[in-house]
């Protein structure tokens, strides 16, 4: 999954290179913090948060293929 969200945030931003996912696992699923330049954060957030909601789905979706849960914490750097 972390593969996943470091491949979808890299195609929005502008700085791929600078796109980081720190992936934190505990009792209650998986914990996953996107980190990308401050003048991205803008991209991966989108407009009233369309494209952050898009990408939690996604992940949401994927998660559930593998019976877990994941949540996705977006981070500037």
């Amino acid at each position: 999954m972390r593969e996943l969200l470091h491949y979808l945030a890299s195609v929005l931003v502008d700085h791929p290179e600078d796109v980081r996912v720190d992936e934190q696992t505990g009792d209650d699923g998986v914990t996953l913090r996107l980190s990308v330049r401050r003048e991205d954060i803008g991209k991966v957030i989108g407009k009233q948060g369309r494209t952050a909601r898009a990408i939690r789905n996604l992940m949401h979706a994927a998660a559930a293929t593998r019976q877990t849960r994941v949540s996705v914490q977006f981070v500037d750097s």
